[in-house]
């Protein structure tokens, strides 16, 4: 080769690019992959569709699809798959390597809300919280703010945190009025506003709500819950005695002794001689949940999972195994709050036991009580025999409202049989003793008497052991020496 022959000199830039762009992902192999994937998983083959977002990731970490592959990624065990354990890591390298990503707003909210649904109390929502606030903070101009406001709303008011849930809440729909969880938020400012004592306030937003969205669920269940309101706490009328319930029907049960009532306003009946409960819907009395010898306490769970407790423990119709109670031999009461914790109430022991949804268990110090039931604050109606005392317990089971028996009462009576409680905060007695005599007490959330009538004076004869509250206002007796179930409005 000539000693004066050069090859051709490249541009240095040029020459250190090259390294790189061999590297470098290709752009346009990682949309194919991701359209890929949302073709299979529209045509229902998820498998494909999963395996194709996996490979996404492995051979073009750093392409724009990246983090809508995880996304979906995690989506998918949450939403088919029901393991959200399993969405957790998808979540986290979402959010560790991919913060600046728009898809990142929606992980980081459904990283909270899995992280809420982890709690088991008030004090377990801190990291759920922060999530929240990370949207709000690092994507004021996301599409999912609304619903991270939301789920912050609920979150202080979980924490009994009522003007900054109110706060979040209003500001949900707001600002985006037109944003898909705008009813919900409205529904949750009602409500909150009712438990600040803002009875007018709680009225106005519940019938706001059915007209900015009329056709929505949250609509429906506004409506009964303005009704059951501006009854029981506005109008009060007497309670009258309308007989056998459902109309017509008598002896038509095997000796009830308890009722409930689920989050969808089914009535639950425990019928002692079928060692079983039933649900009433439309008039028709279907089996439901396990079998349970000589039950104490019936509960419907916050996903209206029908649980009996007896001496043997609990059964649940949505765990095959059975759970014991420990020392616990003469329940008399129970109920579950809105974490799924079950509250029981023992008559030989001044403490109440709460059983966690993950198997945990505490106690808290109380009175030796005889009934119990659920109140929308996540806390528990209690009743007191030994201290004659009504006492509305927070959710870290405090006393916030203490109501002596017989007060604002014509009145006192001396033992409180059964309690029962419905969404919109009232909570109903069945009493018993004293020159009250036997009788039914309805109470606000405040503590003070809405509605009252003894047994005497509505014409009803009969052994009750058991009420429930229905969405119309109504009290649902049960009779176990007739057989049969009667209804007081």
């Amino acid at each position: 080769m000539p000693s004066s022959f050069r090859w051709p000199s490249a541009p240095a830039a040029l020459l250190c690019a090259l390294p790189l762009a061999a590297q470098a992902p290709d752009a346009a192999l990682a949309e194919r992959l991701y359209r890929s994937g949302e073709r299979a998983y529209a045509a229902g083959s998820h498998k494909e569709a999963l395996e194709t977002w996996t490979q996404l990731l492995q051979t073009a970490p750093r392409s724009a699809e990246a983090p809508q592959a995880l996304l979906r990624l995690a989506r998918h065990q949450v939403e088919v798959a029901k393991k959200p354990e399993a969405a957790l890591p998808y979540l986290d390298r979402l959010k560790a390597e991919y913060i600046q990503a728009p898809e990142a707003a929606d992980g980081l909210l459904l990283r909270g809300i899995l992280l809420a649904r982890e709690a088991r109390r008030p004090a377990d929502l801190k990291d759920a919280m922060a999530e929240f606030n990370r949207v709000l903070d690092l994507f004021p101009d996301a599409a999912v703010i609304p619903d991270a406001r939301f789920q912050l709303g609920r979150a202080w008011r979980d924490q009994g945190q009522w003007g900054r849930a109110l706060q979040q809440f209003v500001e949900a729909f707001r600002l985006r009025p037109d944003a898909p969880i705008a009813p919900q938020a409205m529904l949750q400012a009602a409500e909150v506003l009712d438990l600040m004592n803002d009875l007018p306030g709680c009225l106005r937003m519940l019938q706001r709500l059915r007209t900015h969205a009329p056709q929505s669920p949250e609509a429906e269940e506004a409506g009964w819950r303005l009704a059951l309101r501006v009854k029981h706490r506005l109008q009060r009328p007497p309670l009258r005695n309308e007989g056998p319930w459902p109309s017509g029907r008598a002896k038509w049960l095997k000796t009830p002794t308890l009722l409930a009532t689920t989050p969808g306003g089914d009535l639950l009946v425990y019928q002692n001689e079928l060692d079983r409960a039933s649900r009433l819907r439309n008039g028709e009395l279907v089996p439901a949940g396990p079998t349970a010898a000589g039950a104490r306490a019936l509960v419907a769970s916050p996903s209206d999972a029908v649980w009996l407790l007896s001496k043997g423990g609990v059964v649940r119709e949505d765990s095959p195994a059975p759970q014991a109670l420990g020392t616990l031999s003469a329940i008399s009461g129970a109920a579950v709050d809105c974490w799924g914790t079950l509250w029981v109430a023992d008559a030989k022991t001044s403490a109440l036991s709460l059983f966690a949804a993950d198997g945990t268990s505490r106690t808290v110090a109380s009175p030796t009580l005889n009934a119990l039931a659920p109140l929308p604050s996540g806390g528990m109606a209690v009743a007191s025999d030994a201290d004659r005392k009504l006492l509305f317990l927070d959710a870290e089971g405090q006393p916030a409202v203490v109501v002596p028996y017989g007060k604002d009462l014509p009145a006192a009576f001396r033992t409180v049989a059964a309690l029962a409680s419905d969404g919109a905060g009232q909570v109903a007695a069945l009493v018993d003793g004293g020159d009250f005599g036997e009788g039914v007490v309805i109470f606000g959330p405040d503590g003070a008497v809405l509605r009252q009538a003894t047994f005497k004076a509505l014409g009803v004869t009969g052994r009750i052991t058991s009420l429930a509250l229905d969405r119309t206002g109504g009290v649902i007796l049960c009779d176990r020496r007739n057989d049969l179930l009667l209804r007081l409005n």
